[in-house]
């Protein structure tokens, strides 16, 4: 009877052990099943159909933007540099650094022995002219009433072509040294000579330079003033030489200045430079800005952004981009009619559209529209799977 018992004992703890271990099986089965649910996919419901778009990944020409470091200046088209046009003494300054002149107005005043002598050799060979003149009608004269040979005649006519020649010389000498016509017949009439010449600004402009002091002895070859027009400026940059083939003249531009806010100005590529900087190794830009308003300053610092030509690459709409983990993904489309989000390498976003540098190939059918949505639907899934 004692046997029976035990017996019987030891076959409801073995019942017991094999219910354990088949629960425990069961248990583990389950966890394992949980585990190994890929939480990257997830599978759109009926109501989010309708807000989800699919579309191919195809290339398109993309235009890379160059930034290259400039600064503005002056539009040398619209800057003069003016200087004496007479060897004298500086005796007056009428124009000061930054002053706003007119075309014709007098910047300085110079006395100069050089245009009274030249004055008076003008003087001197009008009046030889003149006397020629004359002889030559009273030789006419003479000529006529068989007075006088012809020869002597054509002498005194030939002694008239070299005083009027001398005299176009000399009114020419004084339009070298600035003296206009009106004075030059002003002179002609009066015969008063005047030492005085003045430095004249040759454009309506602004004066950006001034190297003179009154009391200078001046020359011709020196520059006393800078005038420019600065209505419109240039703005300048150096192009890398390993870039400039992606550079052309007339592409767009856009100039962040940092003196205003890198506020971005519009331009065109104006001028592209045909020889390379040898300490340097770049290429010379320029583009030309409206600077109605003066805002823009010669030397002010900029960038220069140059939209390249276009290049064929592989992009995605910013749309379809989700970040997660602080990674770019977006969400690929498989046979099984399941989304894979998928960790992707992206350029950064221009026009709307990222270039994709990794990641996806070409055709691979992604997400474009919705991709938000879905990414919320899968995040609420592997939350109520415990993942």
């Amino acid at each position: 009877m004692k046997k029976t018992s035990s017996m019987r004992a030891i076959s409801a703890l073995l019942m017991c052990c094999a219910l354990s271990l088949s629960a425990c099986k069961k248990a583990g089965l389950e966890t394992a099943s949980t585990n190994d649910i890929d939480t990257r996919l997830i599978a759109a419901d009926a109501a989010l159909q309708s807000q989800i778009k699919v579309a191919a990944v195809l290339t398109t020409g993309v235009s890379e933007t160059l930034r290259v470091a400039g600064q503005i200046d002056f539009d040398e088209q619209a800057l003069t540099r003016i200087g004496a046009s007479v060897t004298g003494r500086v005796t007056q300054i009428q124009a000061q650094l930054g002053d706003a002149v007119k075309k014709g107005d007098t910047l300085a005043i110079i006395n100069s022995s050089e245009l009274s002598s030249s004055q008076l050799a003008y003087l001197k060979a009008r009046s030889e002219k003149e006397l020629h003149r004359r002889n030559v009608e009273r030789a006419k004269t003479l000529y006529q009433a068989d007075v006088l040979s012809l020869a002597e005649l054509q002498r005194r006519e030939n002694e008239y072509e070299i005083a009027s020649a001398e005299t176009r010389a000399a009114q020419d000498q004084l339009r070298v040294l600035g003296v206009s016509l009106a004075s030059i017949e002003r002179l002609a009439a009066t015969g008063a000579i005047d030492s005085v010449a003045s430095v004249i600004a040759t454009i309506q402009g602004v004066v950006v330079e001034r190297k003179v002091a009154a009391g200078q002895v001046v020359q011709p070859s020196d520059v006393l003033f800078a005038v420019a027009n600065l209505q419109r400026v240039w703005a300048v940059a150096q192009v890398p030489e390993q870039q400039i083939s992606q550079v052309k003249t007339g592409q767009s531009v856009q100039i962040e200045v940092p003196a205003l806010n890198n506020e971005k100005l519009m331009g065109k590529l104006i001028y592209v430079g045909q020889t390379v900087n040898p300490d340097t190794r770049t290429v010379l830009v320029r583009t030309e800005l409206d600077n109605q308003g003066g805002r823009l300053k010669p030397s002010m610092l900029a960038s220069m952004l140059i939209e390249a030509a276009p290049v064929q690459r592989l992009v995605v709409p910013s749309a379809a981009v989700v970040r997660e983990d602080d990674i770019d993904h977006v969400f690929v489309q498989e046979a099984n009619g399941m989304f894979r989000l998928t960790k992707v390498r992206l350029g950064p976003e221009r026009g709307g559209q990222r270039v994709v540098m990794d990641g996806i190939k070409q055709g691979a059918n992604v997400v474009v529209e919705g991709a938000f949505h879905l990414n919320n639907q899968r995040n609420l899934k592997a939350m109520e799977s415990g993942n």
